[in-house]
């Protein structure tokens, strides 16, 4: 990073609604930040957590964190206090970073995090507190093989578990996204509609060490979006597919200036083939698609010239990308055993940015991780031309707009109000998220316990984006399988018929 700055220095790095930034500008920042926080006295190795949403000052982290050889550990700002609260504690994080509006959240959960020493709260005193601080590059020694990020990702109980990423892995894996993409050039600008501190970060990197300049959205909005798009010239950028859904029912978007993109990648959840060929004729031979996990990616990409070829013995329009070159991909049955070429199975993965281990989880770990292989949990094939196919979930876990959302975490929520007897919620498909949560909830006769009471419920203890849809209350006993346990498989099926697949897109 300090060499782009060595030959970047008076180039735009970073853009945010009016405030724009040279990388020595950003980099200036960045070090009076990492002497702010060693000042603190956090020592390099120490985990630092963030929640904020895309901003100058979460650029000012990524860098002052990277300067200090400190970990970030980046929060989602659409969960609950409870998963703030696990994400920091897991990690003995000593310090948080968060923006005003959200410094609510941390302090609702204060008494509960005891190695939490600082929390530093971006108010209008940021910027004289920040300027106090030196600007002269501490010298820190850095391994490869120091961790600079740990990512959070659902477990198969959906409890958060923690991907802790070394200076290398982190590297290896931005590197290798880009990898079929067009080179990014000195000045190119990234649009990142989604937070760098989240999925949308792996691209964060790559443009700054290349030169190019991260053009930062604090939300998502077409219209805004679109704007930046013709105004900044945007080269690359990362939409889920209910984005680039907005992007195409949008008023107006047929008549936009979209000639200077060169990629447009795809990610997050499955894309449904009509809006991956209307985005093409809208914005051109230039949609990417790829595939990966927190745990191990890139996985499959694929650019346009593959995305909509016709190649014979594939279907590229049903596929999730290609295998990677220098990713390792294979489908193994049910005793991780290679299945033979074509049959569906588990997808496994192994690549240089792929973690090591699930922090503080060895039980985790072990259930993840065979023989070097991270086993993703998804239900998949590999054709013979390399194409690779999501199938199923081996998993319950639902992909809502790019979301992942654990029923187990809406069943304990729902199970808890009195008048419920059981619950099971699965993925339906949903027109515009890909998919959503259904809840089918088992009552008693005369139950007074409404549809929007148990929606209100979910949305104030997980977050908004968990909520079910719809909710369908029955007096008799769910679906079970042999060995007694509820059978989601059974109770979402008649939802899917048509579908070839149990997975959905926008």
């Amino acid at each position: 990073m300090a060499q782009a700055v060595r030959c970047h220095r008076d180039r735009v790095a970073i853009i945010h609604g009016q405030r724009r930034l040279t990388f020595g500008e950003a980099w200036e920042r960045g070090v009076r930040l990492a002497n702010a926080l060693l000042g603190l006295g956090l020592e390099p190795g120490d985990r630092v957590a963030s929640l904020e949403d895309n901003c100058i000052e979460a650029a000012d982290l990524i860098q002052a964190c990277a300067i200090a050889n400190l970990v970030r550990v980046p929060l989602y700002a659409r969960n609950a206090q409870e998963a703030h609260q696990h994400m920091i504690a897991n990690t003995g994080c000593r310090a948080v970073v968060v923006s005003s509006h959200y410094a609510h959240e941390i302090a609702a959960i204060r008494g509960s995090l005891p190695d939490v020493e600082h929390v530093i709260v971006r108010d209008d005193s940021y910027e004289g507190w920040l300027a106090s601080h030196s600007i002269v590059e501490p010298i820190i020694d850095i391994n490869p093989d120091d961790f600079v990020v740990i990512r959070h990702t659902g477990g198969t109980t959906g409890q958060p578990k923690a991907v802790a990423y070394s200076h290398r892995s982190w590297l290896a894996a931005c590197r290798d996204w880009f990898y079929i993409f067009p080179q990014v050039l000195a000045g190119d600008r990234c649009l990142h509609v989604g937070p760098i501190s989240h999925g949308s970060g792996y691209q964060y990197l790559p443009i700054w060490l290349a030169g190019g300049c991260n053009v930062l959205m604090d939300h998502f909005d077409v219209a805004r979006a679109l704007d930046l798009i013709e105004r900044e010239r945007i080269a690359f950028c990362q939409v889920a597919a209910t984005m680039l859904r907005a992007i195409l029912d949008f008023p107006g978007s047929a008549d936009r200036d979209y000639s200077s993109l060169k990629c447009v990648l795809v990610g997050t959840a499955p894309i449904h083939e009509t809006t991956a060929l209307a985005a093409r004729a809208l914005l051109g031979n230039v949609l990417y698609q790829g595939y990966g996990q927190t745990e191990v990616l890139p996985i499959a990409f694929m650019g346009p010239d593959q995305w909509f070829a016709d190649v014979p013995g594939s279907e590229p329009l049903r596929a999730c990308g290609t295998v990677m070159p220098f990713s390792l991909v294979d489908i193994w049955d049910e005793n991780n055993k290679p299945v033979p070429a074509g049959e569906i199975g588990e997808i496994v993965a192994k690549s240089d940015g792929q973690m090591t281990a699930f922090w503080n989880n060895p039980e985790a770990t072990a259930e993840r991780i065979v023989d070097g292989w991270i086993k993703t949990g998804d239900i998949g094939r590999i054709d013979r031309n390399g194409y690779v196919y999501l199938v199923d979930r081996a998993t319950d876990m639902i992909i809502s707009g790019g979301y992942n959302i654990w029923p187990l975490d809406l069943e304990r929520v729902i199970a808890s109000h009195p008048e419920i007897v059981e619950v099971a919620v699965f993925g339906v498909p949903h027109p515009k998220w890909g998919e959503t949560p259904l809840a089918v909830c088992v009552v008693r006769h005369g139950h007074r316990v409404t549809e929007a009471e148990l929606i209100r419920q979910v949305a104030g203890e997980l977050g908004s984006y968990m909520k079910p849809s719809k909710v369908i209350f029955q007096t008799e006993p769910l679906l079970r399988s042999a060995v007694g346990k509820v059978n989601r498989k059974k109770l979402r099926d008649p939802y899917w018929q048509g579908s070839d697949r149990r997975v959905a897109g926008s």
